[in-house]
């Protein structure tokens, strides 16, 4: 496992709720440092198999040799044409770890950290695609800008922090990060600094890699390729994803109505394996500190 690119967060206790038998067909859809899939590969026998998904380039260095594990280089949106690309019609578990690794916060050259402040305003999780944050902060209209801020980093003053940027591209682009920075200044109190600008740099990462959007594709997909009785393991670390998992586990819609059928019995699609959601312990915490927002919610389908 590649500790400098990624500590993986509640390793066992996620790989355990997938509950492997060593023959197994498993997928990893957020690869990443290979953390968790080495940990599944070390609980499957022969006969089984682990797919990983990742859409970075940088992932693929971290790729074990291991002829039960295959490789998917693509976004985790995809998961049914690739699991069906590969013969695979049905599957007994997968696991989402939906947080940013470390890796990407600490590459100066992609831009999702705020203290590199003379990178260029990236955040693609893949260099390939055409979007990234300058041209979200430069292209996007004034409202939907103020949209981005609201909905994705819960900013009160999402508004002005619109229109600050729009006086400031109007000057001149804004293409690194010194000046996002520059635009919201008016905004950021010192004794709150780090929380509004990773609130502001939450929104525009999800905005750029269209996180909620490939999280909804996602689940609902793993309805369809999970056997009857088959896990689905899901690591969160803010509160929009979290509530769109915990709608879906229990209602099988991402709004949480729960519907019934005409003898009022519930049509819920998942049983929850933990009723409550389980976090790091104290020990991990002081280990890994990015991983005191996560949660874990597992279910098996019904």
């Amino acid at each position: 496992m590649n500790e400098e690119y990624h500590i993986p967060v509640l390793l066992s206790e996620s790989v355990d709720g997938m509950n492997i038998r060593p023959e197994s067909i498993c997928v990893d859809v957020t690869f990443g440092g290979g953390g968790h899939s080495r940990e599944i590969l070390s609980r499957l026998g022969q006969k089984g198999h682990l797919y990983s998904f990742d859409q970075d380039e940088d992932a693929a260095k971290n790729i074990p040799e291991d002829k039960r594990f295959t490789f998917v280089r693509s976004n985790f949106r995809y998961l049914k044409n690739f699991l069906k690309y590969y013969g695979q019609g049905s599957v007994d578990a997968i696991l989402a770890d939906l947080g940013v690794s470390s890796h990407h916060f600490d590459d100066s050259e992609r831009g999702f950290s705020f203290r590199f402040e003379e990178s260029d305003l990236d955040m693609r999780m893949n260099r390939q695609s055409r979007k990234n944050a300058a041209s979200v902060l430069n292209g996007y209209p004034e409202e939907k800008l103020a949209d981005v801020f609201y909905l994705y980093g819960e900013l009160r003053e999402s508004r002005q922090m619109a229109a600050a940027i729009a006086r400031r591209r109007s000057q001149a682009p804004i293409s690194k990060i010194s000046d996002l920075l520059e635009a919201l200044a008016p905004f950021v109190k010192r004794e709150k600094e780090k929380k509004i600008l990773a609130q502001a740099f939450q929104a525009l990462r999800i905005e750029v890699n269209e996180e909620m959007e490939t999280l909804r594709e996602m689940l609902q997909q793993s309805l369809e390729v999970l056997k009857p009785g088959g896990r689905l393991a899901v690591i969160t670390y803010h509160s929009l994803e979290d509530r769109l998992v915990k709608n879906f586990f229990k209602t099988g819609n991402f709004e949480g109505k729960l519907e019934k059928d005409f003898f009022g019995n519930t049509n819920a699609p998942f049983r929850l394996v933990n009723n409550k959601v389980i976090v790091p312990d104290g020990d991990e915490q002081a280990r890994n500190p990015r991983s005191r927002s996560a949660k874990l919610r597992i279910a098996e389908k019904i």
